[in-house]
Formats: C-alpha cells, sequence, structure tokens
C-alpha cells in the first residue's frame, strides 16, 4: 500500500530505535546534524511523522544500493512535512 492512501501516524522514539536499529542518543544527534527527521512536538513529549521514517530508511537502502552498483551519490537532505 501506497503512503499516500494511510492515514499518518505518529510514532514513539522506543518504535523509531526499534525500526532504523539507532539509539536515542544517536538518534538525536543526528537530528542535531540534519541527517534524520525532526520530531513533532505533542506538548510534553514528542513523535516522529511514520512516513518520514520510513522514507529515511528507504533513502538508506536506496544509497545502498547506489554504492553497491559503483554510482556514488550524496544523501538526500531529510525533509520534513
Amino acid at each position: 500500500m501506497s503512503n499516500e492512501h494511510r492515514p499518518r501516524r505518529l510514532i514513539r522514539i522506543r518504535e523509531v530505535c526499534d525500526r532504523v536499529g539507532l539509539s536515542k542518543s544517536t538518534i538525536y544527534d543526528r537530528i542535531g546534524r540534519g541527517d534524520f527527521p525532526k520530531p513533532v512536538p505533542l506538548g510534553t513529549i514528542v513523535a516522529w511523522v511514520e512516513a518520514e521514517i520510513d522514507r529515511w530508511i528507504e533513502e538508506r537502502i536506496a544509497d545502498r544500493d547506489e554504492r553497491a552498483a559503483g554510482a556514488p551519490r550524496e544523501p538526500s537532505p531529510v525533509k520534513s512535512g
């Protein structure tokens, strides 16, 4: 199913860590460098847009595949929204 037809869903840090295989501190470090989607503030907590995390994962896979094919590519900047 395409992401365009799914309702937007927010996920918490534990699920983000499970999905991407990174620690909480590494995720926040990458956010600070602009290499990971920013969270959405929800009062005293934050959550991430599921589709943005899915897109980040897909971009990492595409980067790997392009490097394996010998076509170097700069990583895409993270886009929120």
